[in-house]
């Protein structure tokens, strides 16, 4: 038979052992989420300098042969335009 000493010692290593694995996941998942919200961050900031190089390189060719693209602008001229386009597909 075992004692009651011998019972207690191994359940008491067992529920350590349990806690312990509890509190490691806790902190590992926490690195985790932190690591995966520094990405997301990095990643946006990505895209954000991507967004304004894109804005910049299309208000560059704008103001380069005047033509205007918005259809909202009065100064708007489809045939400018068209004939831009007829141009740089050729």
């Amino acid at each position: 038979m075992v004692s009651s000493t011998v019972n207690v010692v191994r359940y008491t290593a067992l529920f350590a052992g349990v806690f312990y694995g509890i509190c490691h996941r806790r902190s590992l998942q926490k690195a985790h989420d932190h690591e995966k919200e520094q990405h997301a961050i990095h990643h946006r900031e990505q895209l954000i300098v991507q967004a304004k190089q894109a804005w910049r390189q299309k208000q560059e060719s704008a103001k380069g042969d005047g033509v205007v693209t918005d259809p909202e602008d009065p100064r708007f001229d489809l045939e400018k335009l068209v004939a831009k386009w007829e141009k740089e597909s050729l």
